[in-house]
């Protein structure tokens, strides 16, 4: 389990959670990745950039 770093709202994650993964706050809907999984860290999910067709 890890803290949201908005709300500190407890995220409960697998125990197979993996580093880059992405998941949402359950109370607020923030996307946090997992930037480490031993110990548990999370931070805020960079957000996506259009491409523009590109």
């Amino acid at each position: 389990m890890a803290k949201c770093i908005e709300c500190d709202a407890d995220v409960k994650l697998g125990s197979d959670v993996e580093t880059g993964e992405i998941v949402d706050c359950p109370e607020c809907g923030t996307e946090l990745e997992v930037v480490n999984s031993d110990p548990l860290e999370l931070a805020r999910a960079p957000e996506e950039e259009e491409d523009w067709g590109e």
